[in-house]
């Protein structure tokens, strides 16, 4: 990875196995949106970002030095060597085109917090309207970082919401999952730092204990917010695709599940398999 600075934007050069509109726009993140001039802008860990790619290099648009290194490398996963992680797990033969088609899929990794209330909001729920109701949430109690651009609330910010307040931005049953999730954040009683710092199965057995966490989203922060990479979550596309696996899943696949299954994820949703 080569980086350039050319007037107050940064430039990656020469990064392998990296598709930006496929990594962000696959369901695993809900803030990032495509511009008119073939960039795509969003907001993550209090940062907003404009950032482009043409063919193996990155333009990150007046991004600071210090941004990029300490939030935005990590974010995009820019040191992983997917090269490598794609090669094993093509060692499977059903998977094997999809990683070819669908080459660069990369697991963006994003912040405790907003990632457990983002899969909670999405339980039975599609990405239009979660994307929806996420941008209210940011939109009405974000930090304003200007030109409509909102940090995603701190659950200090968000302290004051009713189950009434969760409800009307759309959020429906969820609101009170929401509610108690703020609460117990704020009590204590739930404390992601800690609990990211636990074993894979044991940081699982913490988050399904929360109110209105279930399989699919425990697995979903565990990949996208804590970097679980073995993380394997299941939804109803998934478990479609289970169904090519009548043995479970390969030898090839160990350690890189969570990989696997974004591929898995997007060929199957793209297709409509059954």
């Amino acid at each position: 990875m080569e980086v350039q600075i050319i007037d107050k934007n940064i430039i990656v050069k020469n990064i392998k196995c990296f598709n930006l509109a496929l990594s962000v726009d696959c369901g695993q993140a809900f803030r990032w949106s495509e511009t008119h001039d073939g960039c795509f802008e969003g907001v993550a860990g209090g940062y907003y970002l404009k950032i482009k790619q043409e063919n193996d290099n990155l333009i990150f648009y007046n991004t600071t030095k210090d941004s990029f290194d300490n939030f935005w490398v990590n974010y995009f996963d820019l040191n992983k060597d997917y090269e490598k992680i794609c090669e094993k797990i093509k060692e499977d033969e059903i998977i094997k085109s999809t990683v070819d088609e669908y080459y660069g899929i990369r697991i963006l990794n994003q912040e405790p917090w907003e990632t457990l209330c983002s899969f909670v909001i999405s339980q039975q729920n599609n990405i239009k309207r979660i994307k929806l109701i996420i941008e209210r949430l940011c939109s009405k109690y974000g930090k304003d970082l200007g030109d409509n651009h909102y940090t995603f609330p701190s659950p200090r910010q968000l302290k004051d919401l009713s189950i009434d307040d969760w409800q009307a931005l759309g959020t429906g049953y969820r609101a009170k999952y929401l509610y108690e999730l703020v609460k117990n954040t704020l009590n204590g009683t739930i404390d992601l730092e800690k609990i990211k710092a636990l074993a894979y199965k044991e940081a699982k057995t913490e988050l399904l204990k929360i109110y209105g966490v279930g399989e699919k989203v425990a697995c979903c922060v565990l990949l996208f917010g804590f970097q679980f990479y073995e993380s394997f979550p299941l939804d109803v596309w998934m478990k479609r695709v289970m169904n090519h696996y009548p043995n479970g899943l390969p030898e090839c696949f160990k350690g890189y599940e969570g990989i696997a299954q974004q591929y898995l994820f997007h060929w199957a949703r793209t297709n409509n398999i059954s």
